[in-house]
Parts: C-alpha cells; sequence; structure tokens
C-alpha cells in the first residue's frame, strides 16, 4: 500500500496562500476539511461552513477580484495551529486588509481558521 504523506500545519498554510495568490479554487479547497469552520475571531461569527460554501465563497471573489494577492508578513506555528500575517490587497480599491489567520489542521487538512481583519490606506 501507497499511503501519502500527510501536510504538515506549515505546509497546509503554505498551500493554500499559494492556492489563494494563483486564485487556484480546486488547490485551494483541497487544503480544507470537508467540515471546515470559517470564524471571525472578533465576534465569533462561523461566516462559513463546509467546503461547498467554501468554493462558492472564494470562486466568486477569485473571479471578481482580478488583483488579489496575499502577502505573508510573519508565521508562527505551534502545532496543530499555525498563526500567519498577512496583507491582502485587491479587494478594494487602494486599500490593505491586514489580517492575522489563525489555522487549526488536523491529518493534513485545515480544519478551522480566524480572522481578524482590518484595513489600512496603501
Amino acid at each position: 500500500m501507497n499511503q501519502q504523506p500527510t501536510r504538515t500545519p506549515a505546509q497546509c498554510a503554505q498551500e493554500q496562500l499559494e492556492a489563494y495568490n494563483a486564485r487556484d479554487i480546486g488547490k485551494f479547497a483541497a487544503v480544507y476539511a470537508d467540515d471546515i469552520e470559517l470564524i471571525d475571531l472578533a465576534s465569533g461569527e462561523v461566516f462559513c461552513r463546509g467546503r461547498h460554501a467554501l468554493v462558492e465563497r472564494y470562486q466568486a471573489m477569485f473571479e471578481r477580484c482580478t488583483d488579489l494577492r496575499c502577502t505573508l508578513v510573519n508565521r508562527f506555528v505551534c502545532s496543530p495551529f499555525v498563526v500567519d500575517h498577512e496583507h491582502v490587497s485587491g479587494q478594494r480599491d487602494n486599500e490593505i486588509i491586514h489580517a492575522v489567520a489563525t489555522y487549526e489542521c488536523h491529518d493534513g487538512l485545515i480544519r478551522r481558521a480566524w480572522f481578524i481583519r482590518g484595513s489600512r490606506a496603501q
């Protein structure tokens, strides 16, 4: 039997970041668990539940935002969690979204992710 190696939490975060920047919804979604939950950390609101909803949400954004780009500022790994400090451009004119994303990874997939977002003018 040939088993495919499991991604580390850092690999999960990096692969989804690269797929996000390539706007490749297939590769992006493949890093997330079927029952993924995306959560706004400030409010505690689950704003996306399940891989199907994730695909719908991000595919629309990838199509709409042709200049979308996430730049990793810093990454901290405390397995099974990965905390990324990010700057996201291309969603709104002349605005960089300053974000912190925390990914909880198990069995080579992102199971839950929490986001804090702010913005600053470019």
